[in-house]
């Protein structure tokens, strides 16, 4: 699957990993080629290494892409925007309303 740019591909690997998926991110260092090469083969692409995981990746990188946008107030005063549920500055997760 390729992705928008390299830290997601990056991003996603891990998630699949952390949910036992064995993947990998591959060109990773043909940005530099965009103009010699068309745009479209220079993005950064998701491999799986086995083949029976490919729905389950495919399945949960959906899931990842679609993550809601948020904002949110740290307790240490940082504001948080995007998907994130953990705080740059200091690391404290994201607060969950109960």
């Amino acid at each position: 699957m390729q992705a928008p740019n390299l830290v997601l591909a990056t991003l996603w690997v891990g998630w699949l990993e952390a949910d036992g998926i064995a993947a990998s991110v591959q060109r990773e260092y043909l940005r530099g080629a965009s103009g010699e090469l068309p745009p479209d083969q220079c993005l950064p692409e998701v491999w799986i290494d086995d083949p029976l995981q490919v729905p389950q990746a495919l399945e949960l990188l959906n899931v990842l892409r679609r993550t809601p946008q948020r904002r949110w107030a740290c307790a240490c005063g940082e504001l948080v925007e995007g998907g994130f549920e953990q705080c740059w500055n200091c690391g404290a997760m994201m607060p969950r309303s109960g």
